[in-house]
């Protein structure tokens, strides 16, 4: 019986921890404590779209931070607030905290999945090269596109088989919006009257600049908060100090 459960990952480049945050980070006393915390921040994050949460309804406290790090308590309010300062996390309307760029790190599989992928791999090398004779040197600008079109497309379709649901369907100006019957209907309700202008956006960026984002319903939403805050007054940083003997 295959396991059709979603799995969630990081993905990190070769170079994350020669980033300036990372390095400022990991600079300070303790900082490779405060750096292992933000990865498992990050990981905690991820099937909720980068929202560190129980649930819909509860987020973390520090205190729970402390938990499920197995850190101390103020080992872990220092480094919210160093994360709060360098932007690797934000403060959300509803209490919580948001994993920045999270949208750029989710990766998403199944154990199916994966073992369709690994087949695929190892049928590619088994069969000749011939398809190396279709995209001679004058048209190696144009051949690159189109095989990484196909390979998006199979991407797709087995998605597709892996979940029981349809891939997801192509909005935007220039059709290269994926989003889910679900994620749209959630869209239209959390931005009555915007959504369209998110998803044209979106998709012109994509178009004009060729970046990639692994979920573009979370994309759209970041944006959105984004905005939001923009046009919000200007809060101060949370305090996440404590009293001894206090619990936050």
């Amino acid at each position: 019986m295959s396991d059709n459960r979603k799995y969630y990952y990081l993905k990190l480049k070769e170079n994350y921890f020669d980033e300036d945050a990372i390095v400022l980070l990991e600079s300070m006393q303790d900082g490779i404590l405060y750096s292992n915390i933000l990865l498992k921040l990050y990981l905690k994050s991820l099937k909720n779209g980068g929202k560190l949460q129980l649930d819909e309804n509860i987020p973390y406290t520090a205190q729970m931070i402390a938990t499920i790090t197995r850190q101390q308590v103020g080992t872990v309010e220092r480094a919210l607030q160093i994360f709060l300062k360098l932007g690797l996390v934000e403060p959300l309307q509803n209490g919580a905290l948001y994993m920045s760029n999270i949208e750029l790190l989710i990766g998403q599989s199944s154990t199916e999945g994966e073992r369709k992928r690994r087949a695929r791999l190892e049928l590619q090398k088994a069969l000749p090269k011939h398809g190396v004779d279709k995209c001679p040197p004058y048209q190696a600008d144009i051949c690159p596109p189109e095989i990484e079109k196909e390979i998006d497309i199979e991407l797709e379709k087995e998605r597709e088989g892996d979940t029981g649901h349809p891939a997801p369907a192509a909005y935007g100006r220039y059709s290269n919006v994926f989003l889910s019957d679900t994620e749209l209907s959630e869209l239209q309700e959390e931005l009555p009257g915007k959504w369209e202008f998110y998803i044209d956006r979106l998709s012109g960026y994509i178009a004009s600049t060729g970046k990639k984002y692994r979920n573009h319903a979370a994309t759209i939403r970041r944006w959105a908060a984004d905005d939001t805050a923009k046009a919000a007054p200007k809060q101060g940083i949370p305090d996440y100090t404590y009293k001894e003997g206090q619990s936050l």
